[in-house]
């Protein structure tokens, strides 16, 4: 059977199962219809499921592959990194702050940033990335703030030449994509010279989106029809992708990086 059920509840199951056959030495329960709990830990199956019917007749071995890792990844989390080891493979990733309604905010390595977001850290391993914890920080003596810095510049220096696919609409819209598909393409907002490389291309300040992990375009600030198709198309994204993120666009300035989500 190489299909997942599309019903939540049956998903969930499904996905206990093979958990359970996979790891009979981990204790799984059932949370929820999306949410289970692995060894006393929340696990949110959410992008799990998306990731599985965008590749509908991958679905086994898509979840296989997810749970394989997550539990590598956990394994490697728990043994302390010399800081010399970990350092140049610290890499950032935007996060919209409803993960806290799963995590706890005080055990997560973070910094805030705008439009509802935070930035997590990831030490990025050949076929995983690991989650950074204040616990695993504090072993270093560092701030977030001081790791957010070491974060960026290794996201600067890890892909400095990222191929972009421009486009130009009939009514004077311009558009920048980046999409190389590594699991940093939205964090690419971060980017020290993002605003250099782009405002020449995009006529001056820009607007950046990042719906999900995986995306993250930059258009022009106008015209207004322009504008709106392109919103339709980042709240689409954000429905379907996996990791989605945010539908607020976000502002690039020579300065840094501004929020357009409006105060409640």
């Amino acid at each position: 059977m190489t299909h997942m059920p599309r019903e939540p509840e049956a998903f969930g199951e499904q996905v206990a199962r093979i958990l359970r056959r996979q790891h009979p030495d981990r204790a799984v329960e059932i949370a929820g219809p999306m949410d289970l709990i692995l060894n006393g830990r929340h696990l949110a199956l959410s992008n799990l499921y998306r990731m599985v019917h965008n590749d509908p007749t991958r679905g086994v071995e898509i979840v296989e592959n997810y749970l394989e890792k997550l539990v590598e990844g956990d394994t490697l989390g728990s043994i302390p990194l010399p800081f010399s080891v970990a350092k140049p493979r610290i890499m950032p990733r935007i996060q919209p702050t409803t993960i806290f309604e799963h995590l706890d905010r005080e055990q997560v390595a973070h910094v805030p940033f705008v439009n509802d977001t935070c930035i997590v850290f990831v030490i990025d391993m050949p076929q995983m990335t690991v989650s950074l914890t204040i616990e695993q920080l504090m072993r270093w003596n560092l701030s977030p703030e001081e790791v957010d810095l070491i974060a960026r510049h290794n996201l600067d220096t890890y892909t400095p030449r990222v191929s972009l696919q421009l486009m130009t609409t009939a009514d004077g819209g311009r558009a920048a994509t980046m999409a190389v598909q590594d699991g940093y393409d939205a964090a690419r907002l971060l980017l020290n010279g993002l605003h250099k490389r782009l405002a020449p291309e995009l006529a001056g300040d820009f607007y950046a989106a990042a719906p999900a992990r995986d995306i993250l375009v930059a258009f022009s600030a106008g015209p207004p029809e322009f504008l709106n198709l392109l919103q339709s198309r980042i709240d689409r994204d954000f429905r379907r992708l996996p990791y989605p993120i945010t539908t607020d666009f976000f502002f690039v300035t020579r300065d840094g990086v501004a929020g357009t989500k409006r105060a409640a």
